[in-house]
């Protein structure tokens, strides 16, 4: 699917960590989330994972939410992990998103790995750069633009 919603927004001082909801944020161009620790001048700077996603793990026993992944944005109705590198993703305040990257090597196994034995963010979970500042906030629509695709890196 091309469209969907945004259902969280979320940050943390450091990277790696869970990331608390905070309902708004501002995306700053060529940085990431605002006040996030995962921001700054490279591939990875807003990190995006689907509701239906964390769904899996909570019908594996989890108690996990938006956040619990380290994921910036957590999202419903926009199958993220198909989306080509290079995908440009608009959300309804302007911002613009590009697509950098699908999922990521696990290098240290997370808490949640070590919980469930398996965690779907090196797998599910993607990666953008801001193109374009704008607001982001719970119930935004994003929406994958068509024709828009770049270069990136897969599975890094």
């Amino acid at each position: 699917m091309s469209k969907g919603t945004i259902i969280a927004v979320c940050i943390s001082k450091e990277k790696g960590e869970r990331k608390k909801a905070i309902a708004q944020g501002q995306l700053v161009e060529n940085f990431g989330l605002e006040n996030d620790g995962h921001g700054g001048d490279w591939h990875r700077q807003v990190s995006l994972l689907a509701q239906e996603s964390i769904n899996k793990m909570r019908a594996a026993g989890l108690d996990v939410g938006p956040g619990d992944f380290a994921e910036n944005l957590t999202t419903e109705g926009i199958d993220l992990c198909s989306l080509p590198i290079g995908s440009q993703l608009q959300l309804t305040s302007g911002a613009r998103l590009e697509v950098t990257q699908i999922g990521k090597e696990c290098h240290t196994r997370c808490a949640i790995y070590h919980q469930a034995g398996d965690c779907v963010m090196p797998k599910e979970g993607i990666f953008a750069r801001v193109l374009k500042a704008g607001s982001v906030s719970n119930g935004d629509l994003i929406e994958l633009q068509d024709g828009k695709a770049g270069k990136g890196v897969a599975n890094e």
